[in-house]
């Protein structure tokens, strides 16, 4: 089950006050090549990452993570995705994530991680089948 990614929305943000940019705008554009209407927002609060997810109505929620706040901001993220009863998104995270931390976000909800330098094609893949996933759930 894979899906098309043209004229799905995704948002893509950075994890709090992460100063890193060059991957999340790379996946970015290549979400956008594919077909994905993305709305950037660059570093943001988990609560600001909510309002865009809702605003926007995304099936995709793009996290970046460099500077070790994934685990705090993840599930800061996802509660607050559970709260607004939009947790009907799928999210992935990307960046310098620590093998040991990759249980952790699986288990609070993390639906892919990827590490850095892992290949786009990979990333699109991953994402069109979750994508395909997100809309059967939400069509139920």
């Amino acid at each position: 089950m894979v899906a098309t990614l043209t004229g799905r929305k995704a948002v893509v943000a950075k994890l709090g006050m992460d100063a890193h940019w060059r991957g999340a705008i790379v996946v970015a554009h290549a979400l956008r090549d594919a077909g994905m209407e993305v709305v950037y927002i660059g570093n943001a609060s988990a609560a600001e990452i909510v309002v865009a997810v809702v605003e926007e109505d995304a099936v995709l929620l793009g996290l970046s993570s460099l500077c070790g706040n994934h685990l705090a901001e993840c599930a800061a993220v996802l509660q607050s995705l559970r709260e607004t009863g939009s947790d009907d998104v799928a999210v992935v995270l990307g960046g310098a994530i620590p093998p040991g931390d990759l249980v952790a976000l699986r288990e609070m909800g993390i639906d892919a991680v990827f590490g850095t330098g892992t290949p786009l094609k990979v990333i699109l893949d991953k994402i069109r089948e979750l994508v395909a996933i997100q809309e059967v759930k939400r069509q139920s």
